[in-house]
């Protein structure tokens, strides 16, 4: 398989597959491809005819301080790991492709921001409503699926396909794990033996505060204070720990019958930042 760098050729490829009536399923990517990549593309397969991937390392969501130079690029094997799960094609563009000129437009996100990684990283969802328009501009498929890992993405790309009217249906997948409870993630490379030991001590907590919560737990700030405080004194640095709304995605104190909320939590192993949540349904 070969990657298709230019916006004409991946239109030809995309138009081509429509006139043969085929359904498209697009899975975005930065590469550095895992079991939990994989597991979109598979279930992008069970929506759709043909699923495109892409693999593409966006500057714009990345903090002058953060790892764009080192974010781990593996083009090689990304593609031979799309061609053994059925891709149909690979768009792989450069810099120069996707923003070629001085960028006079840019995207205010207002709100769902506020909190969970868009309080952490200023300027991280704005760069990904940026590259995420462009994607689905070129490629226009019927269906794209993201992770449940990067749930506040796959929340605020909804409400961007709902108020930019896109064609598009997002479909969510479930967050794929080590065997040891730890999400996986391209950045888990980056973890010593040491701290890739200590790793799924964030999904322990996560799952023991849903635990207490489902089960009627009323002081939710109590029960998160000492979560984080064992988290701590383990080697962790905390982030944030926190019971979010799902549609704002704001933090709660209290839970109500028939809601949704979010469990999230983001945490530092050395210089190591991991992510995970929980979806926690009040019946």
């Amino acid at each position: 398989m070969k990657a298709i760098k230019s916006i004409s050729e991946i239109r030809e490829k995309v138009k081509a597959l429509k006139q043969e009536g085929k359904t498209i399923g697009f899975v975005p990517t930065m590469g550095a491809l895992h079991e939990g990549h994989l597991s979109l593309f598979r279930l992008a397969q069970e929506h759709v005819d043909e699923v495109i991937a892409s693999i593409y390392v966006n500057p714009k969501q990345f903090g002058p301080d953060e790892d764009f130079d080192e974010y781990p690029r593996q083009l090689k094997n990304d593609l031979a790991k799309c061609e053994m799960e059925g891709v149909s094609a690979v768009f792989a563009p450069n810099d120069n492709i996707m923003y070629p000129s001085k960028q006079y437009v840019r995207i205010e996100l207002d709100e769902l921001n506020k909190y969970m990684d868009g309080g952490s990283r200023p300027g991280f969802f704005e760069g990904i409503l940026i590259v995420v328009n462009k994607l689905f501009n070129i490629i226009q498929p019927d269906v794209a699926v993201f992770g449940q890992k990067d749930i506040q993405q796959f929340c605020i790309l909804q409400q961007m396909v709902k108020e930019f009217n896109h064609n598009v249906k997002l479909v969510m997948g479930p967050i794929k794990r080590a065997n040891d409870g730890l999400a996986l993630s391209s950045r888990n490379k980056y973890l010593d033996d040491q701290q890739r030991k200590m790793a799924p001590g964030l999904y322990r907590a996560l799952r023991y505060t849903k635990k207490q919560i489902s089960d009627g737990a009323k002081n939710i700030n109590l029960l998160l204070d000492h979560q984080k405080r064992e988290l701590e004194e383990k080697g962790f640095k905390i982030d944030y720990l926190n019971l979010f709304s799902f549609d704002k995605m704001a933090p709660v104190k209290d839970v109500t019958t028939g809601s949704k909320y979010i469990l999230a939590g983001a945490v530092y192993l050395g210089e190591t930042r991991l992510i995970d949540n929980l979806i926690i349904e009040i019946s």
